[in-house]
């Protein structure tokens, strides 16, 4: 099974159902609107004149709004509609940004260039089966004192809707639609695997990292999951037995030598 092809495939079509939809709000983006949330402007702070890999990138948004915010920027995404879209983006903004089309595996081969951040955030690492692999991408990617910041879903929501907790060898291989609300019902196969709290954070110890902060939080900003409700200025929470469940985690690692 091609995972790569299967999921590229899944994101070419999502990206023209994304480009359209109000969850992304490509219009009020391109009229200044910052896709970045609380959430991780707090934890990634100033970044003003610092050079930024963004993994996973998606069409652009994210990365082009660390731009905005003074960075220097690449962003790398599997699917070459979303590099598409994100290069569309850059041109009608007027920014200064690098879009590559890789998965970052394959991107972790051919990079030479080490950065001051690396970012990811927001249903990233499911799509990849090895973190070990992972988190080396992003230590060869670092320069020394250099940061990671993960901000994801927490899996303990995956777990409550059924879904393993724990790692496995075998992915889980769906049909399911798009998460944005013009979503029409047409579905994609995808290829996903879980990954517990114990293994994100192993993987960047293994890789020579030092864990300089993790937090976990009871809000999600995106209403993108069954049962979730809005909690004025916070964004959408679930409860569980009455009890909030948390829906997102940050992480924030440094490069301590090479």
């Amino acid at each position: 099974m091609d995972y790569l092809q299967i999921n590229k495939a899944a994101w070419d079509k999502r990206t023209q159902v994304h480009i359209a939809s109000e969850f992304y709000g490509v219009e009020a983006f391109k009229n200044g609107r910052c896709s970045l949330n609380p959430i991780e402007r707090e934890q990634v702070g100033d970044v003003t004149g610092k050079s930024l890999l963004h993994l996973q990138c998606h069409f652009g948004q994210d990365t082009l709004s660390w731009a905005c915010l003074g960075a220097k920027v690449t962003g790398v995404d599997l699917s070459s509609q979303a590099i598409a879209q994100a290069n569309a983006l850059k041109h009608t903004l007027g920014l200064d940004a690098q879009f590559v089309e890789a998965d970052i595996y394959r991107f972790g081969q051919e990079n030479t260039q080490q950065y001051d951040l690396v970012f990811t955030s927001y249903g990233t690492i499911c799509w990849l089966p090895d973190l070990t692999l992972w988190a080396e991408i992003i230590a060869g990617a670092l320069k020394v004192g250099g940061e990671f910041h993960l901000v994801e879903f927490h899996p303990i929501n995956d777990v409550l809707s059924g879904y393993a907790y724990f790692p496995s060898e075998q992915p889980d291989v769906e049909d399911e639609g798009t998460y944005t609300e013009n979503c029409d019902g047409t579905t994609s196969t995808t290829v996903c695997w879980s990954h517990s709290l114990s293994e994100v954070m192993s993987a960047l110890l293994g890789a020579g990292l030092r864990i300089e902060a993790f937090n976990e939080y009871p809000y999600s900003p995106y209403n993108c999951f069954e049962g979730l409700e809005p909690v004025p200025g916070r964004g959408y929470q679930k409860l569980h037995n009455g009890q909030q469940v948390p829906l997102v985690y940050g992480v924030k690692a440094r490069k301590i030598a090479e």
